[in-house]
Protein backbone atom coordinates (compact mmCIF):
# COMPACT_ATOMS: atom_id res chain seq x y z
CA UNK A 1 0.00 0.00 0.00
CA UNK A 2 1.20 3.42 -0.87
CA UNK A 3 0.37 6.69 1.59
CA UNK A 4 1.12 9.43 0.75
CA UNK A 5 2.15 11.95 3.81
CA UNK A 6 0.47 15.37 3.64
CA UNK A 7 2.72 17.43 1.88
CA UNK A 8 0.08 17.65 -1.07
CA UNK A 9 1.32 18.55 -4.68
CA UNK A 10 -1.96 19.34 -6.75
CA UNK A 11 -0.27 19.24 -10.18
CA UNK A 12 0.66 15.58 -8.64
CA UNK A 13 -1.76 12.69 -10.07
CA UNK A 14 -1.89 10.35 -7.04
CA UNK A 15 -2.71 7.07 -9.19
CA UNK A 16 0.02 5.64 -10.90
CA UNK A 17 -1.95 4.21 -14.08
CA UNK A 18 -5.81 4.48 -15.25
CA UNK A 19 -6.93 7.21 -13.56
CA UNK A 20 -5.87 10.98 -12.57
CA UNK A 21 -6.49 12.06 -8.88
CA UNK A 22 -5.23 15.03 -7.38
CA UNK A 23 -5.00 16.48 -3.74
CA UNK A 24 -4.63 20.04 -2.53
CA UNK A 25 -4.71 19.41 0.49
CA UNK A 26 -6.15 22.25 2.98
CA UNK A 27 -6.99 25.11 0.52
CA UNK A 28 -8.39 27.78 3.22
CA UNK A 29 -7.19 28.37 6.96
CA UNK A 30 -8.54 26.27 9.87
CA UNK A 31 -11.12 29.09 10.99
CA UNK A 32 -12.71 29.17 7.50
CA UNK A 33 -12.71 25.52 7.36
CA UNK A 34 -14.57 25.27 11.11
CA UNK A 35 -17.10 27.98 10.41
CA UNK A 36 -17.87 25.96 7.17
CA UNK A 37 -18.57 22.89 9.49
CA UNK A 38 -20.59 24.23 11.74
CA UNK A 39 -22.73 25.99 8.97
CA UNK A 40 -22.94 22.71 6.96
CA UNK A 41 -24.15 20.60 10.88
CA UNK A 42 -27.05 23.08 11.18
CA UNK A 43 -28.00 24.39 7.89
CA UNK A 44 -28.11 20.97 5.54
CA UNK A 45 -31.36 19.17 5.77
CA UNK A 46 -29.78 15.75 7.00
CA UNK A 47 -31.34 12.10 6.71
CA UNK A 48 -30.23 9.18 7.36
CA UNK A 49 -29.19 7.02 3.97
CA UNK A 50 -31.22 4.48 2.36
CA UNK A 51 -29.67 1.55 0.09
CA UNK A 52 -31.42 -1.74 -1.04
CA UNK A 53 -29.55 -4.31 -0.82
CA UNK A 54 -30.29 -7.53 -2.40
CA UNK A 55 -34.23 -6.44 -2.33
CA UNK A 56 -33.82 -5.25 1.35
CA UNK A 57 -34.06 -1.70 1.95
CA UNK A 58 -31.47 -0.83 4.84
CA UNK A 59 -30.50 2.41 6.62
CA UNK A 60 -27.52 3.97 7.46
CA UNK A 61 -26.24 5.93 10.61
CA UNK A 62 -24.31 8.07 8.54
CA UNK A 63 -26.69 11.04 6.83
CA UNK A 64 -26.30 12.28 3.40
CA UNK A 65 -27.97 15.69 1.44
CA UNK A 66 -28.55 16.15 -2.01
CA UNK A 67 -28.04 19.44 -4.04
CA UNK A 68 -28.26 21.39 -7.02
CA UNK A 69 -28.74 23.85 -9.87
CA UNK A 70 -32.68 22.24 -10.04
CA UNK A 71 -34.69 19.38 -8.93
CA UNK A 72 -33.43 16.87 -10.81
CA UNK A 73 -33.32 13.20 -9.77
CA UNK A 74 -29.88 11.12 -8.86
CA UNK A 75 -30.01 7.44 -8.63
CA UNK A 76 -27.41 5.21 -6.62
CA UNK A 77 -28.35 1.80 -4.30
CA UNK A 78 -31.36 1.71 -6.03
CA UNK A 79 -32.54 4.80 -4.37
CA UNK A 80 -33.70 7.91 -6.16
CA UNK A 81 -33.30 11.32 -4.13
CA UNK A 82 -34.40 14.63 -5.77
CA UNK A 83 -32.23 17.91 -5.12
CA UNK A 84 -32.96 20.57 -2.97
CA UNK A 85 -31.70 24.02 -3.71
CA UNK A 86 -28.39 25.42 -2.85
CA UNK A 87 -27.79 26.89 0.29
CA UNK A 88 -25.85 29.76 0.51
CA UNK A 89 -22.63 28.30 2.08
CA UNK A 90 -22.93 25.55 -0.60
CA UNK A 91 -22.62 28.18 -3.09
CA UNK A 92 -19.73 29.79 -1.40
CA UNK A 93 -17.78 25.97 -1.53
CA UNK A 94 -19.27 25.44 -4.77
CA UNK A 95 -17.51 28.75 -6.01
CA UNK A 96 -14.29 28.02 -4.40
CA UNK A 97 -14.30 24.53 -5.94
CA UNK A 98 -15.03 25.53 -9.41
CA UNK A 99 -12.21 28.46 -9.25
CA UNK A 100 -9.55 25.48 -8.03
CA UNK A 101 -10.21 22.95 -10.15
CA UNK A 102 -10.92 24.68 -13.72
CA UNK A 103 -14.17 22.45 -13.20
CA UNK A 104 -17.98 23.11 -13.56
CA UNK A 105 -20.24 21.14 -10.92
CA UNK A 106 -24.17 21.46 -10.84
CA UNK A 107 -24.82 19.45 -8.10
CA UNK A 108 -23.98 18.15 -4.74
CA UNK A 109 -23.74 14.90 -2.45
CA UNK A 110 -23.28 15.41 1.08
CA UNK A 111 -22.21 13.18 3.83
CA UNK A 112 -22.34 13.58 7.88
CA UNK A 113 -20.32 10.61 9.54
CA UNK A 114 -20.72 11.44 13.35
CA UNK A 115 -17.19 9.06 13.97
CA UNK A 116 -15.36 7.14 12.83
CA UNK A 117 -16.54 3.81 13.36
CA UNK A 118 -19.24 5.46 10.23
CA UNK A 119 -17.36 4.87 6.98
CA UNK A 120 -17.97 3.81 2.90
CA UNK A 121 -17.34 0.58 1.26
CA UNK A 122 -15.34 0.23 -1.35
CA UNK A 123 -17.03 1.80 -4.22
CA UNK A 124 -17.42 3.48 -7.64
CA UNK A 125 -19.14 6.52 -8.49
CA UNK A 126 -20.20 5.26 -12.13
CA UNK A 127 -23.93 6.20 -12.16
CA UNK A 128 -25.79 6.69 -15.04
CA UNK A 129 -26.64 10.15 -14.36
CA UNK A 130 -23.05 11.61 -13.57
CA UNK A 131 -21.38 13.18 -16.54
CA UNK A 132 -19.65 10.55 -18.53
CA UNK A 133 -15.64 10.77 -16.81
CA UNK A 134 -16.48 13.77 -15.56
CA UNK A 135 -15.05 14.92 -12.46
CA UNK A 136 -15.75 14.86 -8.68
CA UNK A 137 -14.20 17.21 -6.56
CA UNK A 138 -14.32 16.26 -2.78
CA UNK A 139 -14.38 18.90 0.04
CA UNK A 140 -14.02 17.36 3.77
CA UNK A 141 -14.67 19.32 6.69
CA UNK A 142 -13.98 18.26 10.37
CA UNK A 143 -12.32 15.15 11.86
CA UNK A 144 -9.01 13.84 9.19
CA UNK A 145 -9.67 10.55 7.78
CA UNK A 146 -8.04 8.16 6.01
CA UNK A 147 -9.22 7.51 2.53
CA UNK A 148 -8.23 4.34 0.10
CA UNK A 149 -8.12 4.02 -3.55
CA UNK A 150 -8.30 -0.06 -5.08
CA UNK A 151 -7.54 -0.99 -8.79
CA UNK A 152 -10.37 -2.96 -9.66
CA UNK A 153 -7.66 -5.37 -11.33
CA UNK A 154 -4.35 -5.52 -9.94
CA UNK A 155 -5.74 -4.93 -6.89
CA UNK A 156 -3.05 -2.14 -6.11
CA UNK A 157 -4.12 0.60 -3.31
CA UNK A 158 -3.03 3.50 -2.89
CA UNK A 159 -4.14 5.79 0.49
CA UNK A 160 -3.77 9.26 1.94
CA UNK A 161 -5.43 11.65 4.80
CA UNK A 162 -8.06 13.83 4.43
CA UNK A 163 -7.84 16.95 6.26
CA UNK A 164 -10.07 19.63 7.54
CA UNK A 165 -10.54 22.18 4.75
CA UNK A 166 -8.94 19.95 2.08
CA UNK A 167 -9.98 19.25 -1.52
CA UNK A 168 -9.20 16.42 -3.66
CA UNK A 169 -9.86 15.97 -7.23
CA UNK A 170 -11.21 12.44 -9.37
CA UNK A 171 -11.31 12.28 -12.51
CA UNK A 172 -11.06 11.09 -16.40
CA UNK A 173 -10.99 7.12 -16.04
CA UNK A 174 -10.59 6.61 -12.79
CA UNK A 175 -14.26 5.28 -11.73
CA UNK A 176 -13.72 2.97 -14.87
CA UNK A 177 -10.54 1.40 -12.77
CA UNK A 178 -10.59 2.25 -9.56
CA UNK A 179 -12.97 1.70 -6.20
CA UNK A 180 -12.27 4.07 -3.36
CA UNK A 181 -13.59 3.70 0.09
CA UNK A 182 -13.59 5.59 3.78
CA UNK A 183 -12.20 2.96 5.48
CA UNK A 184 -14.18 2.86 9.39
CA UNK A 185 -11.68 3.34 12.31
CA UNK A 186 -11.92 3.13 16.05
CA UNK A 187 -9.49 5.45 16.93
CA UNK A 188 -11.69 8.87 15.40
CA UNK A 189 -14.21 9.88 17.93
CA UNK A 190 -14.93 13.39 16.12
CA UNK A 191 -17.62 14.21 13.07
CA UNK A 192 -16.72 14.82 8.96
CA UNK A 193 -18.20 16.33 6.44
CA UNK A 194 -17.93 15.75 2.92
CA UNK A 195 -19.14 17.35 -0.32
CA UNK A 196 -19.03 15.50 -3.16
CA UNK A 197 -19.48 18.08 -5.99
CA UNK A 198 -20.51 16.70 -9.63
CA UNK A 199 -22.65 16.97 -12.73
CA UNK A 200 -25.48 15.47 -13.38
CA UNK A 201 -26.51 14.98 -17.26
CA UNK A 202 -29.62 16.68 -17.15
CA UNK A 203 -31.99 14.46 -19.49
Amino acid sequence: MKLFDNNATPSKNLLPTDGTVHYWGKIMAEKMADHYFKALWETIAWKNDEAVIFGKKMITKRKVAWYGDREFEYTYSNITKRALPWTRELMELKAITEKRTGEVFNSCLLNLYHSGEEGMAWHSDGEKDLKKHGAIASLSFGAERKFAFKHKQSKETVSLYLENGSLLLMKGSTQDHWLHRLPPTKKVLAPRINLTFRYIIIK
